[in-house]
Formats: C-alpha cells, structure tokens, sequence
C-alpha cells in the first residue's frame, strides 16, 4: 500500500520542460550554442544511439524536480534520437549525459557556474566544457574516479568520448571533428553550397559549349559530304 502510494505520488509529480530562461542572451552566445550543437547532430547522425540536444532541462533524480539543469548542449550516448520535453534520467535507462557544454554571456554569473559545476559533477558527467567568447577563455573538466578534474591545457585537447579537438591558438575557438574538417556554421555552409552550385553551373556550361562543338563539327562534316556528293565522289569509298 505504501510503496502504491509513493508511486502514485510520483505520477503527480510535473517536471517542467523550460525553466523560463532563453536559450541565449545575445547573437555570439546562440551562434556558438547553434555552432556546437549543429555540428555534434552532423557527427553522430547515423548513429541511432547518440543522443545531441540543446538547451534541455535535465533531471537526474526521479521525485524531485528542483534538482535540474538546462545544460547548452549535452551528448548522451547509450540513448535513442527522438525529441523529448525533458531528459528524465530515470526513464532513459539512467543513462547520465556524458558531455556537457556551457558557452558563457555576460550574464553568467560565478556563483551561477560554481553551482552547474557541482551539479555536473555530483551527477556524473564525463566532460565538461565551459567557453567564454568574449574573452575567449575556454576551461575543460575530465572525471577521474567520483571527481571532474581540470583539463590543464585545453588548446588542442581532444575529447576522449567526441573525437572533436579544440584550438586556442587563434583570435576564437576552433573546433575541428575526427576527420580533420573545422566545424562549420549555417553561413558557412551556405557559401559552400554556394560555390559548388557555381562549380556545377561552370561545369554544365562547359558541357554545353562542348556539345556546340560537337554540333558544328558535325554540320561542317555534313556539309564536305554534300560537296563531295556535288563533285561525284562517294564518302563512303574514302573510308
């Protein structure tokens, strides 16, 4: 009887699916979240069991719904894609993200990452990355044993679950995935689109200048044959 009515205590529960926050407080904030978040989906898209979501509230502990963080992007490997309100740890297996991003705004506060330290800390994650764009400051953290520890240097650090590496060694933070190739925003890629659909259109005008060609060639052969047949040789004893 006990234990029905804490189940059915639970079931009462409601587990907020926004905080109320915005997911960025200004247009660098957004375009890194986006950037980051974008470019993980790309990396893991044939993978059915890597789960990338962006500003989704977290909740570790089933029965109690203060306890929760809307982490910028976190990748959860061991759980399926699909779109969720929330990350109910419990009804995923109890699988715990196992990397966080954070990318800062001037709003942040240090007691406000003092706390989402702890709490990624106290729940399990793996790695935790935390980039200020505007000062371009980048801090890593790696768990060793029940801790996340510092990440000494992080200027070319590679991600031991991700594979992604990072480079300080430029005015921002490059990210570069596995292959080698730089993670690339919307724009980006636009102006990729771009030049290949110019590169498609030289290419078919070059095939079309060649089929002119052709074409005239094979006018000017009609005609030395008609003269031929005028002058009473047939073309066809030549060959």
């Amino acid at each position: 009887m006990v234990s029905q009515l804490e189940s059915e205590k639970k079931s009462t529960i409601i587990y907020p699916e926004s905080d109320g926050k915005p997911m960025a407080d200004n247009t660098k904030q957004f375009r890194w979240i986006t950037l980051i978040h974008g470019n993980l989906s790309w990396l893991f898209a044939n993978d059915e069991m890597v789960f990338v979501a962006g500003d989704l509230l977290w909740y570790p502990v089933e029965g109690n719904p203060k306890i929760t963080q809307a982490p910028d992007v976190m990748v959860i490997f061991g759980v399926p894609k699909g779109d969720r309100g929330s990350y109910k740890q419990w009804e995923e297996d109890n699988i715990v993200p196992q990397v966080v991003f954070e990318i800062l705004s001037p709003s942040n506060t240090q007691k406000e990452m003092n706390k989402k330290l702890l709490f990624y800390n106290r729940h399990g994650v793996e790695e935790y990355y935390i980039y200020d764009p505007d000062k371009h400051q980048l801090s890593g953290f790696l768990r060793s044993g029940e801790d996340l520890d510092v990440i000494d240097s992080m200027d070319n650090w590679e991600s031991p679950r991700l594979g992604i590496r990072f480079d300080m060694s430029g005015e921002e933070l490059q990210l570069y995935l596995p292959n080698g190739e730089i993670f690339q925003g919307i724009e980006q890629i636009k102006e990729q689109l771009q030049q290949k659909d110019e590169q498609l259109q030289q290419k078919d005008e070059q095939l079309q200048q060649k089929d002119e060609q052709l074409q005239q060639k094979d006018e000017q052969l009609e005609l030395l044959v008609a003269k031929l047949r005028e002058m009473g040789i047939d073309p066809d004893e030549l060959k």
